[in-house]
């Protein structure tokens, strides 16, 4: 099966690449932007696989498809879990969140090899609907928490937190008022739930708000150490996989 990876971040696409290999699949082409990978298609044969990221250097990966019919099957690779989940799943397409899990990544190819109707050929999708949902998701988010405190009741409003986490297999709010409550939904569940303009998943066991961010700072392995206002208990880390995307949502 020939496979390629359209991937702009160097060592994620030869990270992806060693991955693939262990399992049994020689990837010989990474590409790193659109006009690359518009070059590349114009003069090569189109493979049966394409592993694609959705912000690329210079633009969104769409814009291949703008340009040219790709007789490719895809499974789109993308730390945009906050947005991916609804555009995609609207579109039937098969996707992988960053930090890629060998475990998903196995999954996703014996689907695609066995019985996924999406390894058809030309698999259709529609790219302003997804493009719509990235830019412009759909504003149901969820603006209060009820928080349960020994026998009340407290509301905490989303302006209010600071960041969302888990721990020992539960998930708490930190508000700006320095306090941390536990809450009911998971942070899987609260993908959906959150501004994603405001919110941002950072890790598998932080959500961030843009507005409690105090500082910066550059970290070991080309990743980012986040400082908020209040909360202090954990180190919060940006994934070397995520700061490009973290960036990009910074705005």
């Amino acid at each position: 099966m020939n496979i390629i990876i359209i991937e702009d971040e160097k060592p994620a696409a030869r990270r992806l690449q060693r991955m693939l290999k262990e399992i049994g699949f020689e990837v010989k082409t990474l590409l790193h932007s659109v006009e690359e990978s518009l070059e590349w298609f114009c003069n090569n044969e189109h493979p049966d696989l394409i592993m694609l990221d959705i912000q690329l250097s210079d633009g969104l990966s769409f814009e291949i498809f703008e340009t040219l019919e790709i007789k490719s099957s895809i499974i789109f690779t993308t730390a945009y879990d906050e947005y991916a989940l609804k555009a995609f799943k609207l579109n039937s397409i098969d996707y992988l969140l960053k930090p890629i899990d060998e475990g998903d990544l196995k999954h996703a190819i014996h689907q695609f090899k066995e019985n996924n109707p999406l390894a058809k050929k030309n698999q259709s999708f529609d790219i302003e609907s997804i493009r719509e949902l990235l830019t412009n998701p759909i504003e149901n988010f969820k603006k209060r928490f009820t928080i349960k405190v020994g026998q009340h009741l407290k509301i905490v409003n989303s302006d209010e937190i600071e960041c969302f986490y888990s721990e020992n297999k539960a998930t708490y709010i930190h508000t700006n008022k320095n306090r941390s409550y536990i809450i009911d939904p998971t942070l899987e569940q609260l993908e959906n739930q959150l501004d994603t303009k405001k919110f941002y998943r950072v890790s598998r066991k932080f959500f961030i708000n843009i507005d409690a961010i105090q500082d910066i700072i550059s970290y070991s392995n080309s990743r980012l150490q986040i400082k908020l206002h209040h909360f202090k208990e954990f180190e919060i880390i940006v994934s070397r996989e995520k700061v490009k995307d973290f960036k990009f949502w910074l705005g």
